[in-house]
């Protein structure tokens, strides 16, 4: 097995794991309002903690560190990637979101609303949907832009231009 095969493969696991920690995480903290009893609270949060801490959590750095070494491996500098970076940087930062209302969800007298549930969970199927779209399509966005700016070290050759001549 390549390593390029081997990099895809657990980009795509930690992906799944992380996604799916993202979409249901919002339908347990909705669950959380519908609760009174102590012991159940308490259970939903180690519940809740757990797929955060244990499962998403990992899973999200593996799954961005994978895609990264495969941007390297792969030499994918194109400007669909630069965007499928940028959705996934919404991720995270959905990721970090969720990881907030999880620390004071479960105070005394909290609750989640149902359009905080479907508001989240739609934020994530969205954005999930959209890195899909980026990464199956992969869209040929024609930006006319210089050369230098879409070459991995064009940035150089421009400046070997300005350099006096001796």
């Amino acid at each position: 097995m390549s390593l390029v095969v081997l990099l895809k493969l657990v980009h795509v696991t930690a992906l799944c794991l992380w996604c799916g920690g993202l979409v249901i995480l919002p339908t347990l903290f909705r669950k959380r309002t519908h609760l009174r009893d102590k012991e159940e609270l308490y259970e939903l949060q180690r519940f809740a903690r757990a797929i955060y801490i244990v499962i998403a959590s990992p899973a999200a750095f593996i799954a961005v560190f994978s895609g990264t070494a495969l941007v390297f491996a792969r030499e994918a500098f194109t400007i669909w990637m630069f965007l499928k970076l940028a959705a996934v940087g919404a991720l995270v930062g959905l990721h970090v979101r969720i990881g907030f209302v999880l620390i004071h969800l479960f105070e005394p007298g909290r609750s989640y609303a149902f359009w905080r549930q479907i508001a989240g969970t739609g934020l994530a199927a969205g954005i999930i949907s959209s890195i899909l779209a980026l990464v199956l399509g992969k869209p040929d966005f024609d930006l006319h832009l210089p050369v230098w700016l879409t070459t991995p070290g064009g940035l150089q050759s421009l400046f070997e231009t300005m350099r006096p001549m001796p």
